[in-house]
């Protein structure tokens, strides 16, 4: 039982940090290294790096201009698309290290789950963005932007602390 209950945990880390990296890759960083380096988690060896102070201190940085860039209509669309080449990638990477150093087979099919993952996951935020940004008021922008960060950080304490949700 206590095998199944680690693959359990290690699935919805691997899924919850992909989903969540394409929508917001900057507080997926910042909420599993605070979470890493606070002892509150323990991350896999693979994702042992999101600790280190500078990376912290990086992610933390990005999503703040992140959090201002997101509530301008149309610049916010601008940043989706160029982040189209960062976020996808970078939940194939969380994905893989979230698996650690079991099996290259494993960690590549967590790779290729995890892309996918975020990419369905990037693309529905940036598609609902431009539906939202052809509103003439800016009041839903600013609310579609701040559920979003609530989503990402709700979703991996959710994962991390009740992986079976």
């Amino acid at each position: 039982m206590e095998h199944f209950d680690q693959i359990i945990k290690t699935l919805s880390l691997t899924l919850g940090a992909a989903w969540a990296s394409g929508i917001n890759l900057y507080a997926a960083i910042l909420v599993l290294g605070l979470l890493g380096v606070t002892e509150n988690i323990v991350l896999p060896q693979g994702l042992e790096i999101l600790m280190n102070p500078l990376v912290i201190g990086a992610a933390g940085l990005m999503y703040l201009v992140e959090f201002f860039v997101d509530k301008v209509p149309g610049v916010d669309t601008g940043w989706d698309m160029i982040h189209t080449f960062f976020r996808i990638p970078a939940g194939v990477l969380l994905a893989a290290g979230a698996v650690g150093y079991v099996n290259p087979a494993v960690a590549l099919a967590a790779g290729i789950l995890g892309g996918g993952l975020a990419a369905g996951s990037h693309v529905t935020k940036a598609g609902s963005r431009l539906l939202i940004n052809a509103s003439p008021e800016s009041v839903s922008n600013w609310t579609a932007s701040v559920l979003e960060d609530i989503a990402v950080i709700s979703g991996l304490l959710a994962a991390l602390y009740h992986p079976v949700l």
